[in-house]
């Protein structure tokens, strides 16, 4: 009988039952089916819906995802949350092929290992973070080849602008009309903006504060000559010994890199050459901090014996033994001014070209003292 109406059971099924089971491999069953489309990829939402849920317009969706900083805070907050709620994600690709702009800033700097550099970045990025923009370091290490490939990022619109801390603008977008902005050195183009410090009347006034405790023979350690502020540096140290009546000793003069080990060269070349001089003027703290081991090894006592003045008032300077008299440059303005201007010519701001000076500052510690006559 159970075969019967196993039988039975049989005859009376669909015949479109039958045809579908022959029909499928028998490892897919209607429960993997359905499986197979609640783990498909989730629905992505666009723009216009999250203005729906947001109870706003799709341009100030547009705007609080661009240009957060123009659009209300409670506006804001409720896009944020529609965003939340919705699991939006804006296709950066396509927005940045309809605007053109990548939100990727370039940022030359020719030894990124300098202390000084690495302020001036920070504030670089400080504004670049607050307005939606990345920062792309370049260090060049002082190679021209290495300069232009990075600046072609900008020639081939992969970037939207430039702040270089050289002392010239790259060859491959000098003659393009491309957002730049040079910052810490500076170029005579009229045409570039520049941001940076008068080296000369800072220059000056260390050499000053020098022959106003007595010092009469100040060795020199400049940077390399091929650069705008060490000229300047150099001019104002001569300005100094001009006004005080003091013949400059063109053998006290000795010509680096900027490194510390070139201040460790330079004061070892004075003492080879014999020269003597109560005080060292240099053109930067790494070459300062490296003058004074190189005197010390000599023997000599800072700044009983030798007086030394730096330049930048980088971290270090206060940690030096003795702590480092230096010229502080405002180095993270520096960065911020660069980075807020460049904003502006890249947004089209109608301004002209300009050259922007910030001020610096003498800070005494106690690296001098007042010279005593042997």
């Amino acid at each position: 009988m159970a075969a019967l109406s196993s039988k039975r059971e049989a005859d009376t099924m669909p015949s479109t039952r039958t045809r579908w089971d022959s029909a499928m491999p028998k490892s897919r069953t209607p429960f993997v089916k359905r499986s197979r489309k609640l783990s498909s990829t989730p629905r992505r939402y666009n723009i216009n819906e999250v203005a729906l849920a947001a109870k706003v317009s799709a341009a100030t969706v547009s705007r609080t995802l661009a240009k957060p900083d123009v659009v209300a805070p409670e506006t804001r907050r409720k896009v944020h949350d529609a965003i939340l709620k919705l699991g939006y994600t804006p296709n950066v690709q396509a927005r940045s092929l309809r605007t053109a702009r990548s939100n990727l800033i370039l940022a030359l700097v020719p030894d990124v290992s300098n202390p000084f550099f690495a302020q001036v970045i920070r504030g670089i990025e400080q504004v670049a973070h607050q307005k939606h923009y990345s920062v792309l370091l370049g260090d060049t290490q002082y190679n021209l080849d290495r300069e232009q490939d990075y600046a072609n990022l900008l020639a081939t619109r992969q970037a939207d602008g430039l702040i270089t801390l050289l002392p010239h603008v790259p060859s491959i977008v000098s003659t393009g009309r491309f957002p730049i902005v040079n910052a810490c050195e500076y170029v005579k183009d009229r045409s570039i903006t520049s941001v940076y410090v008068d080296n000369v009347a800072a220059a000056q006034e260390a050499t000053e504060y020098l022959i106003m405790f007595g010092h009469r023979t100040i060795a020199f350690l400049t940077g390399p000559m091929n650069s705008p502020i060490s000229v300047d540096r150099d001019e104002g140290y001569e300005k100094a010994l001009t006004r005080a009546g003091i013949k400059r000793n063109p053998a006290l003069t000795v010509e680096g890199d900027f490194s510390l080990d070139s201040g460790i060269r330079g004061i070892e070349a004075l003492f080879a050459r014999g020269e003597r001089f109560s005080a060292a003027f240099c053109s930067n703290d790494e070459m300062a901090l490296g003058a004074m081991s190189g005197i010390k090894a000599r023997g000599l006592k800072i700044p009983e014996d030798v007086s030394v003045v730096g330049f930048d008032d980088i971290r270090f300077a206060r940690y030096s033994d003795p702590p480092l008299t230096t010229i502080a440059q405002p180095m993270a303005d520096l960065g911020r001014e660069a980075m807020s201007m460049l904003i502006e010519i890249m947004n089209g701001i109608n301004v002209p070209p300009r050259k922007r000076i910030l001020p610096t500052q003498l800070i005494v510690r106690s690296s001098v003292a007042r010279h005593r006559e042997n």
